[in-house]
C-alpha cells in the first residue's frame, strides 16, 4: 500500500505468475495465443478505452509514488514484460461495474451494483440520454454504466459527528471520501474505537487507567466489532474476551460490556441506514421507487451486492435491507431484490475482458 509504482505492478505480476503455474495440465491456450485478463482496478480512472486510463489519485489508504497520471494497464503490462508472462489485458474494470457486469450477465433485471467491503462504491445502468456531458454518438443499447465513486459523496445533510470529522481531518485525503468514512468497513470499527477511547476517558468505561493499546488507530477492526455485536450470550462472554484479546482489558464490567455493544449497534445501524440511502437515491434517479400509476406491471430490479461488510456482517446486512423496505414503502419494496454477487467483480471483470477478446472474430 505504501510503495513506488514499479513496486506494486511487479508484486500483482509475481502473483499473477504463481496463480497461472497451479493451472492444470489440461489447460493448453492454442499455438500463438496469449492469455487474456481483466483487470479489476477499484481507484478513481479517467477510461480512455475498454483497455486504458490513467489513474486519478490513490484512495482507501494507498499511497504509491508515481502513477498518478499513469495508464495503469502500461504499467501492468511493463510489470508483466519484466516477469516474462506473454498477456495482453483485454478490459480495464472498475470493482462496481464488474460486479454490475457480472451480475447482469446471470440476471437481466441487475440495475444496479454496489460494494459494501474496505471501501464502498456504486455503478448502475442509466439511460445515455439522460447524461448531459455525454457528447458523442450513443450507444446502440441506448444505455450506459454510470461508476458513481460516491464514497466521495460528501453534503451538508450526511450526520457527521466529531468523531467523523476528526477521522476525516487525520485521513491521508481529509475532505475526500466522507461517504466512504461514514459506511464502509474500512473505518467501522475505527469510529468504535474512537468513541470508546471518549468513554474510557471521560466516563472511565474501562475503570481508572484507559487502556494503552485504546489509543492505537485502526486496532479495532470492523470483522472484530461485527463479532462482539453479535454475541448473544446473556453475560456477552464473547465480548468480553475480544475486549480481552484486541485491548488488554483483562476484566471488563457487565455495564462496560453492554455500552459496547450499544455503541456497535449505533455506529453499524447508522453506517447501514447511508449505505440503503444510497442504493435508494439510486432507485430514485431511475424511477424505480415507486408502483407504476399507469397500471403497468411492477418492474423487477435487483441490486448486485458484493463485499464482505454485507456478506459477513449480518446485523449490518439485515439493517441495510429493513431501511431499502422502510424507505420504498410494502409496494415498491416487494419488487426490488437484494442479492448477494459473491466475488462479482472478478467475474465480471472475466466476462467482459472475454467479450472484448482480440480472438473474437477468429471464434
Amino acid at each position: 500500500m505504501v510503495g513506488t509504482s514499479m513496486e506494486l505492478f511487479d508484486f500483482i505480476a509475481a502473483e499473477l505468475e504463481s496463480f497461472v503455474k497451479t493451472e492444470g495440465e489440461d489447460f493448453h491456450l492454442p499455438e500463438g495465443r496469449q492469455r487474456e485478463l481483466g483487470f479489476t482496478f477499484s481507484f478513481p480512472v479517467h477510461q480512455t478505452s475498454i483497455s486504458s486510463g490513467t489513474l486519478i489519485k490513490w484512495t482507501k489508504g494507498f499511497s504509491i509514488n508515481g502513477t498518478v497520471g499513469e495508464d495503469v494497464v502500461a504499467e501492468l503490462s511493463r510489470a508483466m514484460e519484466r516477469q516474462g508472462l506473454d498477456m495482453k489485458v483485454t478490459a480495464l474494470v472498475n470493482d462496481t461495474v464488474g460486479t454490475l457486469a457480472g451480475g447482469r450477465y446471470v440476471d437481466n433485471d441487475v440495475a444496479a451494483a454496489v460494494i459494501l467491503g474496505t471501501g464502498t462504491n456504486a455503478a448502475y445502468v442509466e439511460h445515455a440520454n439522460a447524461i448531459p456531458k455525454w457528447t458523442g454518438l450513443l450507444p446502440r443499447s441506448g444505455n450506459m454504466v454510470i461508476n458513481m465513486e460516491w464514497g466521495n459523496f460528501k453534503s451538508e445533510r450526511l450526520p457527521r459527528s466529531e468523531y467523523d470529522s476528526v477521522l476525516d481531518f487525520e485521513s491521508l485525503n481529509p475532505g475526500e471520501q466522507i461517504y466512504e468514512k461514514m459506511i464502509s468497513g474500512m473505518y467501522l470499527g475505527e469510529i468504535v474505537r474512537r468513541i470508546l477511547l471518549k468513554l474510557a476517558h471521560d466516563a472511565s468505561l474501562f475503570g481508572d487507567v484507559v487502556p494503552t493499546k485504546l489509543e492505537q488507530r485502526f486496532i479495532l477492526r470492523t470483522p472484530d466489532m461485527s463479532a462482539m455485536h453479535h454475541d448473544t450470550s446473556h453475560d456477552l462472554k464473547h465480548l468480553g474476551a475480544k475486549l480481552k484479546d484486541i485491548l488488554g482489558v483483562a476484566d471488563t464490567s457487565l455495564e462496560a460490556r453492554y455500552i459496547t455493544l450499544h455503541v456497535c449497534d449505533l455506529v453499524a445501524e447508522r453506517g447501514a441506514r447511508l449505505a440503503a440511502a444510497g442504493i435508494y437515491g439510486i432507485l430514485k434517479k431511475l424511477g424505480r421507487d415507486k408502483v407504476p400509476t399507469d397500471g403497468s406491471q411492477k418492474q423487477r430490479t435487483v441490486i448486485a451486492l458484493d463485499g464482505g461488510l454485507y456478506e459477513h456482517y449480518k446485523k449490518f446486512r439485515t439493517c441495510l435491507e429493513a431501511t431499502l423496505a422502510d424507505l420504498l414503502g410494502d409496494e415498491a419494496a416487494s419488487s426490488v431484490v437484494v442479492k448477494l454477487a459473491n466475488d462479482g467483480s472478478g467475474i465480471g471483470a472475466a466476462l467482459l475482458a472475454a467479450s472484448h477478446s482480440q480472438y473474437a472474430s477468429v471464434e
